[in-house]
């Protein structure tokens, strides 16, 4: 294993592996904030050298986070299939890449069951923003709960009503509005106020009631702790989707409150009592910085960490996964161009891993970023085939206090891109009027459709 090269006259070594990935990582303020990051462009581009001629098989046999001190690299390492495995083991990151831009779908998934984490973040770590976009655009993850997500020529929405005090009058007069614009095939999902049995279960049968009455084709979430939705569903409320948020690290999935155990435990529960008919019922949010924010990094760099993220949803088989790329802060990521370029690698890292990879393009109001920022990401992951964004009225988040996708954005995104909704939600807003041939009509944007009988 080499770690050292030579570039314009001047030697760079690196301890080792992970050393080597965190160096070679494009800019970013967590890993600033961890003091990991490369000094200046030129050690950058001399880790990427070196990380170019490591081979696939190196980086399997250098996690991290130590397989005996961790149980996300333990079931990372354990999900790896061999004869996969073999296929690709001696390829250098280099030679991976060049694989990936060459081949098609079906190749990537040949050989997608055989990759780390640590190899999906080495290979992304050696592409361009257009590189992202171009793999990532030919890769179809297909997903089932009440309806299947992830087929190419869609582009789907999480309708997300949430309102600063749960009140639920507020929060269905969100979910009218938003079906009205086409939003919503992805999952009717709320991000609760109040975390607590009662509250998420009346939210939960509002949904429901609300699907069932007007014939919606979806599906249905409140995005509390995983806890308080396996009690409720003991007590038989509807829920067709578990959410939680995951980190890439037993530590900082402890700072969540969750473990292996209690995950594994939530899906055998979800399985038994869930109101959606599919094989895939599982709901997972992460983002590049939590592991940082709850000292469970173990020295590695942020992307590297974020794709150990994913090697842990792929266990329970989601429906649904994004990542709320602009959430945490400019502690992690300081700009538009870092918010821009992590949203590319999120998105391309969770459709190698074979997820339905959606992607929260938001940004804090606290960030160096604004709505150009915004818009020209979503623009980027609508041509990669994004599989959801999120659909906010106006785009501002009156709960969460974050800036994210509106419902006239993901419709204008639509339009540009031909693109529609799962088709048995394209067939139910035909039916009501909203849309035509995958556009919406004039009488969309009004909610009263839903309130006049």
């Amino acid at each position: 294993m080499i770690l050292k090269t030579n570039l314009f006259g001047n030697s760079y070594s690196f301890k080792d592996v992970k050393e080597v990935l965190a160096k070679a990582n494009e800019e970013k303020s967590g890993d600033h904030l961890a003091g990991i990051a490369a000094e200046n462009t030129a050690e950058r581009v001399a880790a990427k050298v070196v990380l170019s001629e490591m081979t696939l098989e190196t980086l399997r046999n250098n996690p991290v986070v130590p397989y005996e001190e961790d149980e996300i690299t333990r079931i990372i390492q354990d999900s790896v299939d061999k004869k996969a495995y073999d296929k690709i083991k001696n390829m250098t990151v280099g030679d991976f890449r060049e694989f990936i831009l060459e081949t098609n779908d079906l190749g990537i998934k040949d050989i997608r069951d055989g990759l780390t984490a640590e190899m999906i973040a080495a290979v992304t770590k050696l592409m361009s923003n257009m590189d992202l976009v171009t793999a990532a655009a030919k890769i179809e993850n297909l997903a089932t709960c009440n309806t299947t997500i992830g087929k190419l020529g869609t582009l789907s929405s999480r309708l997300q009503p949430n309102h600063p005090t749960d009140d639920i009058d507020g929060i269905m007069a969100s979910v009218m509005e938003g079906i009205s614009y086409g939003i919503g095939d992805a999952v009717i999902g709320l991000n609760p106020v109040v975390d607590t049995i009662d509250s998420i279960s009346r939210i939960l049968r509002a949904f429901k009631d609300f699907m069932v009455k007007w014939d919606i084709p979806t599906q249905n979430c409140v995005l509390a702790h995983v806890t308080t939705q396996m009690e409720a569903l003991k007590k038989g409320v509807p829920m067709d989707l578990m959410f939680q948020s995951l980190a890439g690290s037993q530590i900082s999935n402890a700072a969540f409150g969750i473990n292996v155990s209690l995950m594994d435990e939530a899906y055998a529960l979800m399985k038994d009592k869930k109101s959606s008919k599919g094989q895939n019922f599982m709901y997972f949010e992460t983002g590049q910085g939590s592991e940082l924010s709850s000292d469970g990094h173990h020295g590695a760099d942020q992307l590297t960490m974020e794709a150990r993220c994913y090697g842990f949803a792929k266990r329970y088989k989601p429906f649904l996964v994004n990542t709320v790329v602009g959430f945490i802060g400019p502690e992690y990521l300081y700009d538009g161009k870092q918010v821009i370029r992590a949203g590319l690698e999120d998105h391309f890292m969770g459709k190698l891993s074979g997820l339905p990879m959606g992607v929260d393009v938001c940004y804090t109001n606290h960030m160096k970023a604004d709505q150009n920022d915004l818009e020209n990401l979503a623009l980027l992951l609508a041509m990669a085939n994004c599989t959801y964004f999120m659909g906010i009225p106006g785009g501002d988040d009156v709960m969460l206090m974050y800036q994210t996708t509106s419902f006239h954005d993901v419709a204008t995104l639509r339009d540009i891109t031909g693109k529609g909704t799962i088709e048995e939600f394209q067939r139910r807003m035909e039916s009501l009027g909203i849309m035509k041939k995958n556009k919406l009509t004039k009488l969309a944007g009004d909610p009263s459709i839903f309130t006049l009988s």
